[in-house]
């Protein structure tokens, strides 16, 4: 079984945020959230989260502005908040475990974990391969069993050049069917939203992409099909439908953690008004609905802990990479 931090993500997927907090009155006159990609892709639906979440708390005295800093799967974002923007006390930056897995692998440059503030996580997606609604295959094993009769018959788009975690879960998919990774055809696009776009256009056959924003296209009218998803079990609601790559003979799980940091210099007063907002946020009685509507279960997680998370995270995201001589020990 391929696993991150599950144990400590299944826990809390089911468990509310705790403890009551009462939030300081030294909110940011300018919040901003940075979505490290194009719009429509997981780190936007991240951001819009947050947004729609402070929103209905009543924590902000103006709205939240989300904006957009693609590049480098959010190296780009990283390196600008850590060399230029260190101190905006305003500006908290999506991340997921995307984010991570580079860090792990050393993509941020001379970038590291260590270098920002990990604030919160507010949620937790899964990975999932979609592909057209009217595609041939009806499941993952047929699109799986396709390619390792034909390495080339099936082109895998995916957010992220290789190493990235929709490369990684298409990498540990082709093990488990027992294909040489290596073979795969594989393009690469700045975030899932665009290679959704590009699955639509027939330029691929399937994406690598997360429940989150590939159901979020398919209830905004795209043509698109879920034929599993990377969960140690069905998920609820409408997802109920779809199986896991579990159960299709792929014991493989990828759980996806949606949160936030911020810049090194910022102060602790700073850093803890967005720790308690968050955890205000998502004690509020509209936060599920807000989870759900965005396929998301939750994470809560601020502060300490979630600072020990992420480095455990990408701990255990180094030792995957070095599987497949991502990195070197």
């Amino acid at each position: 079984m391929i696993h991150t931090n599950l144990g400590r993500i299944a826990m809390l997927a089911g468990t509310a945020v705790a403890a009551s907090v009462t939030v300081a009155s030294a909110a940011p006159d300018r919040p901003e959230c940075i979505a490290p990609a194009q719009p429509g892709g997981g780190f936007d639906i991240t951001c819009k989260l947050a947004q729609a979440a402070m929103t209905e708390a009543d924590i902000l005295p103006s709205p939240m502005r989300v904006s957009y800093m693609p590049g480098g799967i959010g190296a780009v974002a990283f390196s600008t908040v850590v060399g230029q923007r260190n101190d905006e006390p305003g500006t908290i930056v999506a991340f997921s475990a995307g984010s991570l897995l580079n860090l792990a692998q050393g993509k941020f440059g001379a970038h590291d974990v260590d270098d920002v503030r990990w604030v919160a996580s507010i949620g937790t997606d899964y990975g999932a391969v979609v592909v057209p609604a009217d595609s041939e295959y009806d499941s993952l094993s047929a699109m799986m069993d396709a390619i390792k009769a034909d390495s080339g018959s099936v082109i895998l788009g995916a957010g992220g050049t290789i190493g990235s975690q929709d490369w990684m879960k298409a990498a540990l998919t082709a093990r488990a069917a027992g294909i040489d990774h290596k073979s795969m055809r594989f393009v690469a696009f700045e975030g899932g939203g665009d290679c959704a776009t590009a699955l639509q256009g027939g330029h691929v056959q399937a994406c690598m992409n997360d429940v989150g924003d590939s159901q979020a296209a398919i209830d905004g009218g795209a043509p698109l099909k879920l034929l599993a998803i990377f969960a140690d079990e069905r998920l609820p609601g409408k997802l109920a439908e779809v199986p896991t790559a579990k159960e299709q003979g792929f014991d493989i799980e990828w759980p996806i953690v949606r949160g936030f940091y911020v810049g090194p210099e910022v102060s602790d007063e700073d850093y803890q008004w967005w720790a308690d907002s968050f955890k205000t946020a998502m004690e509020a009685p509209g936060y599920a609905a807000l989870l759900q509507s965005r396929n998301l279960l939750p994470l809560p997680m601020t502060g300490e802990e979630l600072d020990t998370f992420v480095k455990t995270s990408v701990a255990d995201y180094r030792t995957l990479a070095t599987e497949f001589e991502l990195v070197r020990q």
